[in-house]
This record gives structure tokens, sequence and C-alpha cells, in this order.
């Protein structure tokens, strides 16, 4: 008996030994406020989008919350405003799997709101299907949405400068490819729509998240904007509401044991929006609160140029 209480407390000992020194991540140690400054958060509704908005809103800031569920997001927008205080926390409905709804948004959001000071590209999907412009789900999601959306605000981060782009890409971007000739085939990076051709294509699509901020951090350069890619941490997340059943039930225990909570995965985004000093890092990429070496592909300037090129064709009005 006494050798199975050893046993126990050696494994409750390492699990929290691995929970707080790998798996509960670093902390946003910065205090600054945000009172007269206005961001966007796509997708923060719910997980860590959620949870950066809270932040932010306790900060002083006016978010808007991009969201595509109204009834969801308006619930969100309520818990926030209540326990942050600020009165200041909006709803506005923004589809990244609609280039028409993201013109919408942008019209919108250009007629009413005189700033924009951080920008939040947070939205994220995992799974099977398609956008309404026919593109793969995570892809049309994940980076077209995104990168159509960073450049209709652009001009009105410029001129309240100093400001920032934030995007959330992931780990995975060392697993993503971009084959360009199947993309101009099939409107997609991955052929197939298994459980590893999801994996595969949400790897892709963080791929281009990191190229895409390097990159526009190169076309930035010299103007008051900078721009940050990052790893928010392994979350589970309604990121995963789209895969197979029996592939969230297998992740369940894992999830409840070592992966962050949103609070936690929200850090590293905070910081990349709020800390001084990171200014000459812009396009750049983080984990754990800390700038981070991104993976080979993630380096191709050419790769990012490229991807630029291809993807104004493709969010292009027809």
């Amino acid at each position: 008996m006494s050798a199975l209480l050893y046993f126990i407390a050696g494994a409750v000992l390492l699990y929290v030994l691995i929970y707080y020194n790998v798996c509960r991540g670093a902390r946003c140690l910065s205090s600054v406020k945000l009172r007269g400054k206005t961001v966007i958060v796509t997708g923060s509704n719910t997980g860590i989008g959620k949870s950066t908005a809270l932040d932010l809103a306790k900060r002083g800031a006016r978010v808007i919350m991009a969201c595509r569920n109204k009834e969801k997001a308006e619930a969100a927008a309520f818990d926030i405003r209540r326990e942050s205080g600020n009165n200041q926390v909006v709803f506005m409905e923004l589809d990244l799997a609609s280039l028409k709804s993201v013109r919408r948004f942008a019209e919108a959001f250009l007629k009413t709101e005189p700033r924009l000071d951080i920008l939040i590209n947070n939205a994220g999907v995992i799974g099977p299907g398609r956008t309404e412009d026919g593109f793969g789900l995570a892809f049309g999601v994940n980076h077209l949405g995104h990168f159509l959306l960073t450049n209709l605000l652009l001009e009105r981060l410029q001129q309240c400068g100093p400001s920032r782009v934030v995007t959330v890409a992931a780990l995975l971007h060392r697993l993503g490819n971009i084959d360009f000739p199947l993309l101009d085939s099939t409107k997609d990076l991955v052929v197939g729509q298994t459980n590893w051709n999801n994996i595969q294509a949400y790897s892709n699509s963080k791929l281009c998240n990191v190229l895409f901020t390097r990159e526009l951090a190169n076309r930035l350069e010299g103007t008051g904007v900078t721009c940050y890619s990052l790893h928010p941490g392994v979350i589970y997340t309604e990121v995963c509401r789209n895969m197979s059943l029996w592939l969230r039930l297998l992740m369940i225990p894992f999830a409840m044991l070592f992966f962050l909570d949103t609070e936690g995965g929200s850090q590293t985004t905070l910081h990349c929006a709020l800390q001084e000093g990171i200014e000459p890092l812009s396009g750049r990429y983080f984990s754990n609160c800390a700038l981070q070496q991104v993976g080979a592909k993630g380096r191709d300037d050419a790769l990012g140029k490229k991807l630029w090129e291809v993807s104004e064709r493709l969010t292009s009005p027809s």
C-alpha cells in the first residue's frame, strides 16, 4: 500500500512540475492602459479571443468583437462588459468565411469608428468544408479572410499609429506547406477531407499567417504600424469544433491535464499587442511571451512575397 501511495504522490508531483514549468506558460507583464484606444479582436465570442477581449476591456479599450455568431457574441459582450466594468465593448458581425462579409464589416467599421489602434487576427478553424467563395475552410478563414481584413483596415491603422497587427498562428506552422499550383486548381492547399488532411490544412494556414506577418512588416517598414505572429500555446478550445467526434473525445483527457486554459492561452497575444519596446521585432514570431525562431519556410521572404501576391489576386473583387 505504501508503495502505491509513493507512486501516486510521485505522479502528482511530476504532473505539477510539468504543468507549472511546461504547460502553464508565461504571463503578459505589461501594465499598459488603453483608454481612448480602439481594438478589434476577431473570433472573440469564445476561447482565447474572449479572454483577450476581456483583458483589453479591463485596460479601458473600446473593444470591437468581430464575430460570426450574433447571439453568442452579444452574450459574450454582455459578460465582458459586466466583468470589466467597461461599456465600450460592442459586437460587429464578421464572417471570415465570406469575403463579402469581410468587406461589409470593414466598410461599416470605417464609417462608424474613428480609430483603430490594435487589430488582433485571432479567429481560427480546423476541420472540413469550404468557404462561401469556394476556398478550403482553414485557408479561407485562417489566412485569406484575415489577409483581406487587414488590408482593408491598414490606412486607418496608419492614421492612428503607433499601432499593431497581431495574428494568432501556431507551432504547427512548422508542418505547413504551400502548393501554389494546387491552390490555383482546387482553391485549397490540401486534397481530401480526412482528419490528417484537416490537420495539414490547418498547419498550412498557420504557415500562411507567419509569412503574411513577415511580408506585412516588410511592406510597413518605416510606418507607425508594427505586426507580430505568435503561437498561443496548446489550448483546447472551440477551434476544434469541426473535428470528428472520436478525435475530440480522444483529446479531452490530455486537454484537462496538460492544455492551457483560455486565459493562459491569451497571454502571448496580449504580450504582442501591449508590450513596450518590441517595435524593432516587427514581423517576428513569439511564443510563451518571448521571441522565438520560426521554421525555415516561415523565414522564406520569396515565399511570403508570392503568397501576398496570390492572396491579393484571390481576394480582389471579381
